[in-house]
């Protein structure tokens, strides 16, 4: 985060939003310190974005209390909260220029017209656009518009930015390239951000801390390599990252599915139904366990189900009984299986972790 954030700090306190007799936000409570970077990921229909609603005034908090610096805002008009927002479809007015659309949240605020300029001159150097100030939106590209919505969002120096999927509309080097530049902006201003997406590389990649949604409930919270590492349960694992992910039974020292029974390295207090996830990186796979380092001593055999080539190293989608997932093999020149070939998949006890499910 930045030395000096600028940012406030955010609280939830036990936020609910409710439509009718549907709980779209279940009691949702977080901390998000000064000038940090915080990621809302989850599906669609997770409680991600009505939770950013309910931060900036869009959604009425059905219960509980929102708290920016320490002040309550829940009931607070959405132009007294003093929070940037940049939305997905930039939402950028047409008929004016590029410095007109972001100086308009300024002169809203009635500031004197030289601190207009300045603060104008200062958000378009940010986002590198002072050359199209006097540019209409539709003379922009994609990206451009985003910038002029990233400018706008932040001439008046919020304590708070949310970014409602800013980048979706994107193609994918554009989005990369935009990542950089908030993650860049980001440690200069040092403003609290809360971004949602349902992209976990984007969230992994621009993220101080990811808040993982899936049906109106936090499933855990933590660092991109927390999650990845160690994610709290099968959802968050099948969410996050890559993984072979198999289905059945923890006893308190092994795992089993039908005829499988894997020893567990990570012992447990509880047991019962359960998933073991193994990273990608972390699973052999050969023609047969003959072909497998002796080290991996957890072997099952899988079917083939599809073979991508993705520049240095070879992406395997395999299924068994159990389950399945992905598995990545260094490009050798020639091919472990091809979709429909048996092959045997392996990993050390102590890379899977078996984990509840839900």
């Amino acid at each position: 985060m930045p030395e000096n954030p600028i940012g406030a700090a955010l609280e939830l306190r036990s936020v609910s939003k409710k439509f009718g007799d549907f709980t779209a936000v279940d009691g949702i409570s977080l901390t998000v310190e000064p000038g940090e970077f915080v990621t809302f990921l989850g599906p669609s229909g997770s409680g991600k974005t009505t939770t950013l609603n309910c931060i900036a005034g869009f959604e009425e908090v059905t219960d509980g209390e929102v708290m920016l610096g320490g002040k309550p805002l829940t009931h607070t008009p959405i132009h007294k909260r003093n929070i940037g927002m940049v939305f997905q479809g930039y939402a950028l007015f047409p008929h004016m220029t590029v410095e007109k659309n972001v100086a308009y949240p300024l002169k809203q605020r009635k500031l004197p017209k030289e601190e207009i300029r300045e603060a104008t001159d200062f958000a378009l150097e940010k986002v590198g656009l002072t050359d199209f100030r006097h540019r209409l939106p539709v003379q922009l590209s994609g990206g451009q518009r985003q910038r002029v919505a990233l400018a706008r969002a932040i001439c008046f120096r919020p304590p708070l930015l949310l970014m409602d999927e800013p980048l979706s509309a994107l193609d994918k080097a554009l989005r990369e390239q935009l990542q950089q530049e908030i993650r860049s902006l980001h440690r200069d201003l040092g403003t609290t951000v809360v971004f949602v997406t349902h992209d976990q590389d984007e969230a992994l990649a621009l993220s101080d801390r990811i808040v993982v949604f899936n049906q109106g409930v936090v499933q855990q919270i933590g660092t991109p390599r927390d999650l990845y590492q160690n994610p709290a349960n099968a959802f968050v694992s099948g969410f996050v990252g890559e993984s072979v992910t198999l289905t059945g039974a923890y006893d308190g020292a092994r795992f089993t599915s039908g005829a499988l029974a894997v020893p567990v390295a990570q012992q447990h207090d509880w047991t019962g139904e359960a998933g073991m996830m193994v990273r990608p990186e972390n699973v052999g796979i050969g023609a047969s366990a003959a072909d497998l380092d002796p080290a991996l001593a957890a072997t099952v055999e899988a079917t083939v189900e599809d073979v991508t080539y993705v520049g240095n190293s070879v992406k395997y989608r395999v299924s068994t009984p159990a389950g399945g997932g992905i598995v990545r093999a260094a490009d050798s020149g020639a091919l472990v299986g091809t979709p429909g070939d048996t092959v045997t998949i392996g990993w050390k006890p102590e890379d899977a972790r078996v984990l509840p499910v839900g």
